[in-house]
């Protein structure tokens, strides 16, 4: 599965940038209503996710996923900001890994994709940066934080075991593969997948991990 890898930062096509941005789920826990256009200091929530990647100068294209419930806000939404590098604005699937795969068939191909929630607008410039240095090694890298609260695994309302801390770290994203491997990936079974890299590592190829930041939160509920 070795092949050569073109350094991100290279201005060629074979190191064309490709961005999934999914946000087509039905925000269940947020009670207000769908928390990817929830305001944030005076625009949408999705409108801050966007925008980071729009004008990331690594980033040369950008697919946004949707759900059927806010597919019009949303193409409404990209005609009024003007986003230049987002191409598409398509409709997303019942779960995740259905959304990510339908971006993927909107998005033109490049040496790497760069998969990342809606729901996450603190994403930096930086960590989108660190993310395409490190993929280089191995065509697959994520961003993680460690874990610092106590983890107990629970059944029937009842500790069974407590999980020792060291080695358990959570993953972010934007997660980041080579385009190539990804679509490889995303051809298998995607049931019981929680994110893009566990589909990777069925394919049994190593993913890479780069530090990612406290602040990089996934919105879910009001008080976030």
């Amino acid at each position: 599965m070795a092949q050569r890898t073109t350094p991100p930062h290279e201005n060629s096509d074979a190191s064309r940038v490709g961005v999934v941005i999914v946000a087509a789920g039905m925000s269940r826990r947020m009670v207000t209503g769908d928390k990817v256009f929830e305001p944030l200091l005076g625009r949408p929530l999705i409108a801050h996710t966007v925008s980071i990647f729009e004008e990331c100068p690594l980033v040369n294209e950008i697919v946004l996923v949707l759900g059927e419930h806010n597919l019009d806000r949303g193409r409404a939404l990209v005609a009024r900001e003007g986003w230049k590098k987002l191409k598409q604005v398509c409709l997303g699937g019942l779960r995740r890994q259905d959304s990510v795969k339908a971006g993927l068939q909107h998005l033109s191909p490049c040496q790497w994709v760069m998969v990342h929630d809606g729901a996450r607008p603190c994403v930096t410039q930086e960590l989108i940066q660190r993310g395409l240095e490190q993929v280089a090694a191995t065509g697959a890298a994520v961003p993680v934080i460690a874990v610092n609260d106590t983890v107990k695994k629970v059944r029937e309302g009842v500790v069974v075991e407590t999980l020792q801390r060291e080695g358990l770290w959570a993953v972010q994203t934007p997660q980041v593969f080579r385009y190539n491997l990804l679509l490889e990936a995303y051809q298998g079974d995607l049931d019981g997948v929680t994110d893009d890299a566990s589909l990777v590592e069925r394919l049994g190829h190593q993913v890479k991990t780069f530090p990612g930041s406290d602040e990089n939160i996934k919105v879910t509920t009001q008080v976030d």
